[in-house]
C-alpha cells in the first residue's frame, strides 16, 4: 500500500477520503448541482455511501496513493467539497475532478484545491498529463478548468455512457 498523504492551501485541508465520510458523500452526491452537472451515483443511504467509498474511492487510494479528497476549510473545519484524481475507464490520462456543496461554490475553493492537487500530481505522483471531463452545460467547471491551465482538445464518451463531455488536458511539459 503506498503512503497517502494529507494536503493543505491557506485555507483549506485535503484528507483522502474516507468511510468516515460517509454522510458528507451522501450529502454531495445528491446535492442539485451534483446530479445536474456530474450525475445520480444513487446513493441514497449512509451504507450505499459507505460502499460507495469502499468499493470506488479506497482501492485507488491504496494502490495509487492518491484518489479523492474531502475538501475541510480551515477556519471552521466545515467540510466544503471533494477534490481528486481518478482514473477513469476510456481515459488514457489521468483525470481530475472537484465538487462542491452549492454554498461553497464561487469562493475560490475549487481553484485553491485543485491547484495543489496538480501541483503534486507532477511533482509527487509523477504523472506525465492530467485531463478533465465535464458536460458541455457546466459553464463553472470549463472556466475552473481553463483557469487551472488545462486545453479543451475534443469530445469524449465514457464506456456505457450516452453523455458526450467536453475533455481538456494538461502534460507535465506545459506546467
Amino acid at each position: 500500500m503506498k503512503e497517502i498523504k494529507n494536503l493543505e492551501t491557506e485555507r483549506l485541508f485535503l484528507k483522502p477520503i474516507s468511510k468516515p465520510d460517509a454522510s458528507f458523500i451522501l450529502e454531495l452526491y445528491n446535492s442539485a448541482t451534483f446530479i445536474k452537472f456530474i450525475g445520480d451515483k444513487k446513493i441514497r443511504s449512509l451504507e450505499d455511501a459507505e460502499n460507495y467509498i469502499t468499493e470506488k474511492f479506497l482501492p485507488q487510494l491504496e494502490r495509487l496513493g492518491y484518489g479523492n479528497y474531502l475538501v475541510v476549510r480551515k477556519s471552521d473545519e466545515k467540510k466544503i467539497g471533494a477534490v481528486g484524481i481518478f482514473e477513469r475507464k476510456g481515459l488514457d490520462v489521468q483525470d481530475i475532478g472537484f465538487s462542491f456543496l452549492d454554498e461553497f461554490q464561487g469562493k475560490g475553493y475549487g481553484f485553491e484545491s485543485a491547484s495543489k492537487l496538480l501541483e503534486i500530481a507532477f511533482s509527487e505522483f509523477n504523472l506525465n498529463g492530467i485531463s478533465a471531463i465535464t458536460s458541455k452545460e457546466n459553464i463553472a467547471s470549463q472556466n475552473l478548468i481553463k483557469k487551472l491551465g488545462l486545453k479543451y482538445l475534443k469530445t469524449v464518451q465514457l464506456p456505457n455512457e450516452d453523455v458526450e463531455l467536453l475533455y481538456f488536458e494538461l502534460s507535465k511539459t506545459n506546467t
